[in-house]
């Protein structure tokens, strides 16, 4: 009887240590879920599509100025650019005072370039919109984080940091 229960009690150990066994660690789990996001990433880059969501303005000769409050973007996508930045900096030729101030155009690009490499992709754009020519230059690590930098004839140029997301899709109604 007793050899009956140490058999028993040292099956159910052993089922007992498999089960913990497979667990994964947190370490595991967080580089899948970082190996997850670079993959999306990858995906909508690929597909130029995205959307770069700006959390810092970085004006040339300024102060960084936290702008995470607002809701400033630069939607890509491979027909149409649409920018909704602000702008802080100085303005040349062109640049009137009052109208419409900040990074505001929808415009399509004429060339949309991505490199991949090491640990970023670098993407650039130049786009001519409401009178300007802007030079759109996107650093984008692999976890999401990048840097924009657009560079106009009117102005000088500016820089932002941020993050990259997906689209949202809106549906359209009839």
């Amino acid at each position: 009887m007793k050899a009956q229960v140490t058999c028993l009690v040292l099956i159910l150990c052993l089922f007992a240590m498999q089960g913990f066994a497979q667990e994964k660690t947190k370490k595991q789990l967080k580089e899948e879920k970082k190996l997850e996001k670079q993959k999306q990433i990858e995906e909508m880059v690929n597909a130029k599509t995205f959307v770069f969501n700006a959390r810092t303005a970085l004006p040339q000769g300024y102060r960084s100025i936290n702008i995470s409050s607002s809701s400033y973007f630069m939607r890509f996508n491979p027909e149409m650019i649409l920018s909704e930045l602000p702008y802080y900096g100085r303005a040349y030729s062109g640049s009137g005072y009052g109208g419409e101030s900040g990074i505001k155009f929808e415009a399509k690009p004429e060339e949309i370039k991505i490199e991949k490499g090491k640990k970023n992709y670098n993407i650039s754009a130049v786009v001519k919109a409401n009178n300007d020519t802007y030079r759109i230059s996107l650093t984008l690590g692999f976890e999401g984080t990048g840097t924009l930098n657009v560079t106009s004839n009117n102005r000088s140029s500016i820089s932002f940091h941020g993050e990259v997301a997906a689209p949202v899709k809106t549906e359209k109604k009839e």
